[in-house]
């Protein structure tokens, strides 16, 4: 239940078409609650001409004019407060998937590193909808159901207190058989979501690496992990199903015997002449407007216990905190120089898992800083704790003498450019994806940008130049043209510091050239802090700092680090190995010519 409250607690201002359809349902109730009476006194002019009484003609036409009066308003009132429970609906939908992306987006980023993107979109769609669900079922169903019953009893209890007593008993009785049933269920289904969620994520990574999937010839793999996940789901869903409806026929049956006694009750009373014929025809007809909600009363808490398994991943997620937060009084950075400096900084992604020790290193205003290092030894790492999309467990980093965790998040990564090894890109046009960092930048700066990044040839010759689509992720062009996009869009942020994670090693020739130009452009005047990927460009770097076993070997510039033994010299001679052996060992670190 908690779950479930905590959820709607982060829909706001829904409660005016709460009550529109709560108002409906009730109004819906009370014209079905009249109909019994008009049908009875309709008997009861009936039973008069039976018995030798004058027909009251006019009578009969206002009471049939009465139960279609009844009827339009009934159809309209359920029409109005259905038009009404679907706007809440999709206001109720909007507000929290928006509430559940505002979260997401300052989650830090190891919550994603352990988390399938389709995952996170399954948990959302399956709380959302079913959340949503209920509270349309409950509000349409739940209040109804109350006033009938409050409104029915009270007139039972007119004609015969022992059998509203008969009528009371039925409730405490379903809650008791519905409550025995509901622990169980809820198991099932939470094992079941899981299931689902596992799928998911899969089938989102799998249309993301489609690619890999066709080139591999693994469609037939694929097609049975995720027919072997949902064969799973399909089991439980029998499991649960039988059980439910097993448990729904137990409180079927208890009920029916309830509603035997009551109608025996009833068929006797009037056949020793306590009721009248008009007497039992109400009360019947009021009987089987209970029967038909109560026995409805299993959809209403089928739908509530999908909401509270749905909405238990839902919250748990609104609930994760950030674990990288602006300190108290934190400052907007002031970058006037770009000098980054880490001092003895340390991280471990888990407490037996040591990836930095105590490094220690310095990139003055301008320069150009290459980190050079085996795979896994914490390049990638240093550049996600200068952006503090971690946070290290010792030393500092600062930029111009200001500590990072002393400034604004906002403000530090403002000041930082990057360029990843595999362009991020956006679906959309390339106007979009080049202006990402500065949304309403002119056409003259993107375009400007673009010749920086020698992109705007290419764009050029596209049929809708700038406002050409290219596809989930940029798929609808090359590697070089990726990268391109991705260099105009740190020039267009036009920040003093640069993250660069070399790409070159994976492109052609041609396209490596122009990259590389493209590169130099951009460092140039900017605080570079570069992984880098290949000799030649770490050779026109300022300094290089290598990193082994998670510190830091050696720092100096090229021409010095040549003339020693050091991991920069080994890379070197490794370069003129022409033996297998030399080429693995290149590319242990990572490494081309």
């Amino acid at each position: 239940m908690k779950p479930l409250l905590t959820a709607l607690s982060y829909a706001k201002n829904i409660w005016p078409y709460y009550v529109g359809v709560t108002v409906a349902s009730i109004l819906v109730a009370l014209t079905g609650i009249a109909i019994p009476f008009v049908i009875s006194r309709a008997t009861e002019l009936m039973v008069t001409v039976v018995q030798g009484g004058e027909a009251d003609v006019t009578g009969a036409l206002w009471l049939a004019g009465a139960l279609f009066g009844f009827d339009i308003a009934n159809t309209l009132i359920r029409n109005w407060g259905g038009y009404i429970g679907d706007v809440m609906s999709a206001k109720l939908k909007a507000q929290l998937s928006t509430r559940y992306f505002e979260h997401l987006l300052v989650l830090p980023q190891s919550y994603y590193d352990s988390e399938l993107t389709g995952t996170i979109i399954s948990r959302l769609n399956r709380a959302i909808n079913e959340v949503t669900n209920f509270l349309n079922v409950f509000a349409n169903n739940f209040f109804q159901m109350i006033l009938t019953t409050i409104i029915t009893i009270g007139i039972i209890v007119a004609y015969s207190w022992e059998l509203a007593l008969l009528v009371v008993i039925i409730y405490p009785l379903f809650l008791w058989l519905t409550a025995i049933t509901s622990k169980k269920w809820q198991k099932m289904q939470t094992a079941k979501n899981l299931e689902i969620d596992i799928a998911s994520g899969r089938f989102a990574e799998v249309i993301s690496q489609m690619k890999i999937v066709k080139s591999y010839v693994q469609e037939k793999l694929e097609h049975r992990h995720f027919r072997v996940r949902y064969h799973k789901t399909i089991a439980l869903t029998r499991k649960q199903s039988k059980y439910w409806h097993d448990m729904d026929i137990i409180r079927g049956g208890v009920l029916s015997i309830v509603f035997f006694a009551i109608y025996a009750f009833i068929f006797v009373e009037t056949v020793e002449t306590r009721f009248t014929i008009p007497d039992m025809i109400l009360l019947i007809t009021l009987i089987n407007a209970l029967r038909t909600p109560l026995f409805s009363m299993s959809f209403i808490v089928d739908n509530f216990q999908r909401a509270i398994t749905g909405s238990k991943d839902y919250v748990t997620a609104m609930e994760l905190q950030p674990d990288i937060y602006d300190s108290p009084g934190a400052k907007a950075l002031e970058v006037s120089n770009g000098v980054v400096s880490f001092n003895d900084v340390g991280f471990r992604y888990n407490e037996k898992q040591d990836v930095l020790n105590d490094i220690t290193f310095t990139a003055e205003s301008g320069q150009k800083v290459a980190l050079v290092g085996e795979s896994g030894q914490g390049k990638s790492t240093l550049s996600n704790l200068l952006m503090r999309l971690y946070e290290p467990q010792q030393g500092s980093i600062m930029i111009d003498g200001q500590d990072i965790t002393r400034v604004t998040q906002k403000s530090l990564r403002h000041n930082i450019a990057t360029v990843f090894q595999e362009p991020a890109l956006f679906s959309g046009t390339i106007r979009e994806n080049i202006a990402y960092a500065k949304p309403r930048a002119s056409h003259e700066e993107i375009e400007q940008a673009a010749k920086v990044a020698n992109a705007h040839d290419f764009i050029s010759k596209l049929e809708h130049g700038y406002d050409t689509e290219i596809g989930e992720r940029g798929i609808k062009l090359s590697g070089g043209q990726k990268q391109r996009i991705a260099i105009a869009r740190a020039t267009v942020k036009d920040a003093p510091i640069l993250v660069l994670d070399e790409a070159t090693s994976s492109l052609d020739s041609r396209a490596e050239h122009m990259v590389q130009e493209a590169l130099d452009r951009l460092m140039r005047g900017r605080t570079t802090i570069i992984i880098a990927h290949r000799l030649s460009t770490i050779a026109h770097v300022d300094k290089i700092v290598t990193l082994k076993n998670g510190t830091v070997d050696e720092i100096g510039t090229p021409a010095e680090l040549a003339q020693t033994d050091g991991i920069y010299g080994q890379l070197l001679e490794l370069q003129l190995g022409t033996t297998e052996k030399a080429k693995k060992k290149l590319r242990s670190y990572d490494i081309t010519g």
